[in-house]
Order: structure tokens, then sequence, then C-alpha cells
């Protein structure tokens, strides 16, 4: 299994708020991109980068940007001509002490034994006032996604369960970026760029499973950052097993 890192993001709204900050306490933030933010001890990325080596989940890691989620995907499949199972992680994400890359990866293996087409996503349950916010996933009975719809009103789905960007994709869907890609070539980029957007078109196609979670670190303006980085320095639990 590999892992992909999408670092496209650029925290508009973070920078905004670091520059009108008047105190001077946020000046080092100034420009860094969400993934290389400090959060604790370590760059952000670098806790993925630490747990993902820890849990021996994948044997290969690819760090992407600039093109767009999607497009980074499908460049990272292709250069690096991957014919595996690829974990897709947004680079601004981080979870709660609950997360755990082995136990999701022997859900995953599971799943592939049963069929070789499932794929598996996370969910956790948002407020009714935050799915605006996210891809908000329906399921079956069996766990399975029926849908996703993308910043849905709250009277237009009666699930609450919001999906970060941390999605197990089986080999046998990375073929159907292609596919996704040329659909929506000439859509809006917004249309073709969250990676929410490409596990949206293909749970109609492909075997899709919810693995539920507690919750995640939302790192989008800066007092989210400030309490992010708060919770890494005074209450994390162990920064040695985290996310492992």
């Amino acid at each position: 299994m590999k892992a992909v890192i999408l670092a496209a993001g650029y925290g508009t709204r973070l920078q905004r708020d670091v520059a009108a900050d008047r105190s001077g306490r946020f000046a080092h933030l100034v420009g860094v991109a969400k993934p290389l933010l400090p959060v604790g001890n370590l760059a952000l990325l670098s806790h993925w980068i630490g747990a993902l080596a820890a849990s021996n989940a994948v044997d290969g890691i690819y760090v992407v940007e600039r093109l767009g989620a999607m497009a980074c995907l499908q460049l990272t499949v292709k250069h690096f001509q991957i014919q595996d199972h690829v974990i897709v992680i947004g680079g601004d994400t981080l979870f709660k002490e609950d997360f755990s890359l082995t136990e999701i990866q022997s859900r995953f293996s599971e799943l592939q034994a049963e069929c070789e087409d499932n794929s598996l996503l996370l969910s956790y349950q948002c407020r009714d006032d935050e799915t605006h916010k996210y891809g908000i996933v329906e399921i079956d009975s069996e766990c399975r996604a029926v849908c996703m719809k993308e910043k849905p009103l709250p009277s237009e789905t009666t699930s609450r369960r919001a999906c970060p960007c941390f999605y197990m994709l089986s080999k046998k869907s990375l073929p159907l970026l292609d596919t996704f890609l040329q659909e929506k070539k000439d859509a809006p980029m917004h249309e073709k760029d969250a990676p929410g957007n490409f596990v949206s078109w293909l749970i109609p196609r492909k075997p899709v499973y919810v693995y539920e979670i507690s919750g995640r670190f939302d790192v989008g303006n800066l007092q989210s950052y400030v309490d992010c980085d708060q919770y890494f320095k005074e209450k994390l639990y162990d920064i040695h097993t985290y996310m492992v």
C-alpha cells in the first residue's frame, strides 16, 4: 500500500487571519503552507509521516502539491506507476487520538478479502449547523456508502456523517481517476479538484465502506490552528503512538 499526501492547500483563511493579527505572535506563520504548520513540536505533515512509518501501513509515501487534489493524485499514480492500494490523506488534516492506522488498515484488509473492489473512507458525527461545510455520506445497514453529498443543508440529508480527506482506495478504483477527470475536464475547478467529489462519483460505481472515528482537528482559520497547536503541546497523551 502507498500513501499520497495532498499538500496543495494554500490556507487562504488562515493566512488572512495571520495578516490581520496585530499581536505579532503569529508572524512566523506568514506564507507557511498548511502541511508545514508547526503543530506541537512537529510540522503537521511530520505527524503523518511518523505515524505511517511507525505503523508499517505503507511501503511508499508521496507528497504532492499545486496541481489540485485529484490532478495531484493522478500525476502520482501515473508518474510512479502505482499499481497498489493507495491511502489518500489531506495534508491539512489531523485526527483525534482514537484514530489508528493499524486498526483502519485491518478493516480495509477484511473488506479486501471479501471483494477486491472495496474501498474505505472515514466519517465522524458533525452538528446540524456544520453539514454545509463538509461532504456528508449516507450509508446502509452494512456501513456501505450509498451516496455522498457535498456541503448539503441540514434539510437535504438526515445523515450527519462528515467525511474528512482520508481514503483507502482499492487499486481497482485507481484507473477510474482518468475516467473521472476526463468527464470533468470542462467542469469548474471546484467540481473536479476536491477529493470528496471523486469519492462521491466513485460510490455508485465501486463499493465504498465507512469507518467511524470520533473527529478531527480542522485547521481552517487562526483560532482553530491555535486550538490544535495547544492540544498537541498540552494534552496529547503519547506522541509516539499518536495515529499509529
